[in-house]
């Protein structure tokens, strides 16, 4: 009879649903935190935001990569600070964009959430910034829709990174894969957070009676 390959293990209990609560929260506490940076105004900010994201993408790919090497149930314990450190690593990005253009001011946990999110979880982001005109509106979030944001997100991930469970039992293929889509992932936020800060950027304040929870904001 023809060999047959071990059958690969169940996925441990934290990829469950309350994956994706754990994934909301690290979220939430990366978006909070806006990354300082070093960056100055240029004259010529669409190449310094080129430079800017290449560089970024490059450390994303190794830092993923990197996290994807242990094999087997060890591989399923980096899953988080995979995600976490490609987070951070464009969080900062994101930030010396809005640097390079000016726009490091009014940078907040709307943008930054919809930088990081808007190629990969367009629905769960499209009511935080508005195109009206020449500019961009940003709506300011309460907490409780901001919460409300992360949690799809953090579902949305959640069902993403069980899917890719696999690939930590191939470490040194599965790193190559996650290394790549980290770097992917990352010009896909550079190229957000260039069309908006390349523009005018003004925020929205919320109803007062809006609620915590959810609803959208028409668009304008």
């Amino acid at each position: 009879m023809p060999h047959k390959p071990p059958a690969l293990p169940a996925a441990p209990d934290d990829a469950d649903a309350g994956a994706g609560g754990r994934i909301a929260e690290a979220l939430l506490d990366v978006v909070g935190r806006i990354p300082r940076t070093q960056q100055q105004r240029q004259d010529d900010p669409a190449t310094a935001a080129r430079d800017i994201a290449n560089k970024a993408a490059a450390r994303a790919a190794l830092a993923a990569g990197s996290l994807a090497l242990p094999p087997g149930p060890l591989g399923w314990l980096t899953m988080l600070p995979e995600l976490l450190t490609v987070w951070k690593v464009q969080s900062q990005m994101v930030a010396d964009i809005a640097a390079v253009f000016g726009r490091s001011a009014g940078l907040g946990r709307e943008q930054m959430l919809y930088c990081l999110f808007r190629h990969a979880a367009s629905q769960a982001v499209r009511d935080l910034v508005v195109r009206a005109g020449e500019r961009w509106l940003v709506r300011k979030a309460s907490t409780g829709l901001l919460k409300s944001i992360a949690r799809r997100i953090g579902t949305r991930w959640a069902e993403r990174t069980v899917g890719r469970g696999f690939t930590r039992w191939m470490p040194v293929i599965g790193a190559v894969g996650v290394g790549a889509y980290a770097y992917y992932d990352t010009v896909q936020v550079a190229i957000t957070a260039i069309e908006l800060f390349e523009r005018e950027v003004a925020t929205d304040e919320p109803d007062a009676e809006d609620p915590t929870e959810g609803r959208s904001t028409p668009r304008r």
